[in-house]
């Protein structure tokens, strides 16, 4: 049961996180953020943004119960609207032109991202965030954090551990993609990765949904109980 709950939320975590975070196609923008440098370089910037996405996820897990318990909402509801969220993502991701990925690469290189900065200087922004991972990274987190706490103490840790678990093999992802991200614009096509994406996006919808049934379901239950 143990084993089963922690690969449950490494599953949710893993599958809900890859298509937002989505390093192979992240890849493709931060090589033109980047630009021109050498693969010591794409290298180093890759472990940064690597432990920098590590611990944005770990940051999360840890204060996202406290943040809810102080503001007092509940599981539930965090439940509802966090699926919804995540079911508007996956729907948007699955429906989206080709064309956008070129916008939003527009919209990331700005006036600021000039190379006679310091690469190091521009790891958290704009690498890590919003490049990397944003808003929707930690909706997601947040989510799964708040519905990993409604189990016993010793469950609930375990299931932490399987969030905890897709976050670490997610940084592993980026370091891989993002080092790597100049010889993989030449071996795959803008075209290959968005019907990766496409694929993705449609369990990221599904997963939205389930959790916004089971909010649903627990604040319909006792009303269902009175009628």
């Amino acid at each position: 049961m143990n084993l089963y709950l922690l690969w449950k939320f490494f599953a949710l975590a893993f599958s809900a996180l890859l298509p937002l975070v989505n390093p192979l196609g992240s890849a493709l923008i931060f090589v033109g953020v980047v630009g021109p440098a050498s693969i010591g370089a794409y290298r180093s910037l890759a472990r940064r943004i690597a432990i920098n996405t590590l611990g944005f996820f770990l940051i999360v897990e840890i204060v996202g119960s406290a943040v809810l318990n102080f503001f007092g909402i509940s599981l539930p509801i965090v439940q509802v609207s966090g699926g919804l969220v995540i079911a508007a993502m996956g729907w948007g991701l699955l429906n989206q032109k080709d064309s956008d990925t070129s916008e939003k690469k527009v919209e990331i290189k700005d006036d600021d991202m000039e190379l006679s900065h310091t690469l190091s200087e521009k790891t958290f922004y704009p690498y890590t965030f919003p490049l990397t991972v944003g808003p929707g990274s930690l909706v997601v987190t947040l989510t799964l954090s708040a519905q990993a706490t409604q189990h016993t103490l010793t469950m609930s840790l375990i299931a932490h551990a399987g969030i905890l678990l897709a976050a670490l093999l997610m940084a592993v992802a980026v370091y891989f993609c993002y080092s790597n991200a100049p010889r993989i614009t030449q071996a795959i096509s803008p075209s290959t990765a968005h019907g990766i994406l496409r694929v993705v996006a449609f369990f990221l919808l599904c997963i939205g949904v389930q959790i916004a049934w089971n909010g649903l379901s627990a604040l319909l239950t006792p009303l269902l109980k009175l009628a």
